[in-house]
């Protein structure tokens, strides 16, 4: 299926379009440098033709009965398994992702679906006691109207999947504004699979655009009552200030600095595993990769040498190879802005146990070791394969360095005691940490997100429901009530 011929387009109240704005996107293969579309931006007066499309079809659809609704979700699984083989291709085409990305991101996208199709006959009240024998307590939960969600580039699919697929599945209508780098995996492809799975028109709507065309209409927009974005944390922070001023509630995926720690009883082999997956997975393009390894002193040197050896043996260069591990980076500004980070970092006293080459979009992995503790690496998001290898002495100190981070989003311990990882774990501040596995983890039950500057809100899950539902107190009477006046 010729998906960039097909689905680079707006996508608004079931019809596709091409944008009244006065300039193209181009989407580019990363890789490759081919152009796979142009795709003219969407203005402010297509936002609000899209939100306005969304408004009016969700009414319908949160009176729709739950099998309904679990009915179009069915369908999309069903689509998403079988164009299988050509969503891994859009992703490999688009993303530069190499085919282990992309068939995971695939898959993972289709179990989410599969669990937002149980969250459709989730029960929507409850019955709560009163004070009063002759009253009544029902507490609904009811769809918050329609969301706003901002996507990624470096998941775009399984990001965008697993927010709009619950919202729908709760009754709720959606318009995306997918990444500039992703327009296509990250949009026309998703409103693709819900069209022919049946979605109503106007229910799903993917405006493609940019700040520098709508401003902030997307999140100002009076229609959205729930904005989900994933992204920075510079952008995020604005999200949050315009859409708190507006009495909106913000779902916040932000940047990470997660750190993977190996304590002195560690399985060697296997963290040294974990910590190469940890890195690099997606080019480090990740948000829970894991930017810092701590190793204590005592293996330090066993670790390093089978760490940087491992790193060493990566295979960087086309995505489409099979045997491909490092693919490139989203562009070539973003290479060279990788480059000045660790030239940065060796002149200011850090050494190179691994120094990768960049060429054009490639980015060879790089391991740096001896930063100083004031480093600015130290303390921020590096996106991408660049590992930071980091001694420590002693648990305490473990947790100080990890905690000594404005951020907080993923991590991991390994350690030969289980319950010595939990009781780490219980000291970091962050979202999620993980004893003896990756840093990179997604699960369709359990509530994702970070603390600090990583984010704000939680999704999947129990959590879904609450970002994507309000709650409605109707009471009944059925005596009567003696009032004082």
């Amino acid at each position: 299926m010729s998906f960039f011929n097909e689905l680079a387009h707006q996508y608004i109240d079931g019809e596709w379009l091409t944008g009244s704005g006065s300039w193209d996107i181009i989407d580019f293969n990363p890789y490759n440098g081919e152009k796979l579309g142009a795709i003219t931006v969407a203005t402010a007066a297509e936002v609000d033709r899209a939100y306005r499309a969304a408004e009016r079809a969700q009414t319908g659809w949160a009176a729709a009965t739950a099998y309904e609704r679990r009915a179009v979700l069915e369908s999309a699984v069903r689509l998403i398994g079988e164009r299988r083989n050509d969503i891994v291709e859009a992703i490999i085409d688009e993303l530069g992702g190499t085919r282990f990305k992309a068939e995971y991101e695939v898959d993972a996208a289709q179990e989410f679906l599969r669990e937002a199709v149980r969250q459709t006959l989730r029960p929507s009240a409850r019955l709560l006691p009163s004070v009063a024998d002759s009253k009544e307590n029902r507490v609904y939960r009811l769809p918050v109207g329609v969301i706003g969600v901002i996507s990624a580039f470096n998941f775009p699919f399984l990001v965008t999947m697993k927010t709009v697929a619950p919202a729908l599945a709760l009754g709720n209508a959606v318009v995306v504004k997918p990444h500039q780098s992703a327009p296509v995996v990250g949009g026309g492809l998703v409103a693709k699979i819900f069209e022919d799975a049946g979605l109503p028109a106007g229910l799903l709507n993917i405006v493609i655009t940019d700040s520098a065309e709508i401003g902030d209409a997307f999140i100002e927009h009076p229609v959205p009552r729930v904005i989900s974005f994933t992204g920075s944390d510079r952008v995020g922070r604005h999200v949050a200030a315009t859409a708190a001023g507006l009495f909106k509630k913000a779902i916040l995926e932000l940047s990470g600095n997660s750190a993977l720690v190996v304590l002195e009883d560690a399985d060697i082999d296997y963290a040294v595993r974990a910590a190469v997956f940890s890195r690099f997975l997606y080019q480090g393009q990740v948000s829970m990769a894991a930017n810092r390894i701590l190793v204590d002193r005592s293996v330090e040197r066993e670790f390093t040498e089978r760490f940087t050896a491992a790193v060493a043996a990566l295979t960087t260069g086309d995505p489409r190879d099979p045997d491909t591990r490092i693919g490139p980076v989203i562009s070539e500004f973003q290479a060279d802005a990788l480059k000045t980070l660790v030239d940065e970092a060796l002149a200011a006293g850090a050494t190179a146990l691994v120094r990768g080459r960049t060429r054009g979009s490639l980015v060879e992995p790089t391991v740096l070791t001896g930063l100083p503790d004031d480093s600015p690496l130290l303390e921020q998001e590096i996106f991408g394969p660049v590992a930071l290898l980091v001694p420590f002495d002693g648990e305490d100190e473990a947790v100080r360095i990890v905690n000594d981070s404005p951020y907080g989003l993923s991590g991991a311990v390994h350690t030969a005691d289980a319950e010595r990882g939990v009781r780490f774990a219980r000291r970091i501040t962050s979202g999620m940490f993980h004893v003896n596995d990756a840093t990179v983890q997604d699960d369709p039950l359990v509530a994702f997100g970070g603390e600090k500057m990583s984010g704000m809100g939680r999704l999947n899950g129990e959590a879904v429901v609450e970002a994507f539902t309000t709650q409605r107190w109707i009471s009944i009477q059925y005596g009567r009530t003696v009032f004082p006046f």
